[in-house]
């Protein structure tokens, strides 16, 4: 079974969150005071929106027994 189809899925619905909060930020109400809880809570989940994209698209790291660390040489024997 293909995980493929699961992660183009959340892949899809995350780019649809964050253009859902790309269009209520450009329809927010100004003068936008920097104090403004709401308008800082949307752009903190367009941020992890952001994040979570970006983690879906980086190459995961394994660790072996190998090499423990993703900066580490490589051991050979």
């Amino acid at each position: 079974m293909s995980h493929e189809p699961h992660l183009d899925a959340a892949r899809q619905s995350l780019l649809a969150a964050r253009e859902a909060i790309r269009l209520e930020l450009r329809h927010y109400p100004t003068p936008v005071s920097g104090c403004d809880a709401q308008y800082n809570h949307l752009l903190g989940l367009r941020g992890s929106i952001s994040a979570a994209l970006a983690s879906l698209d980086a190459p995961g790291f394994v660790a072996t027994p190998r090499t423990l660390e993703p900066t580490a040489g490589v051991e050979s024997r």
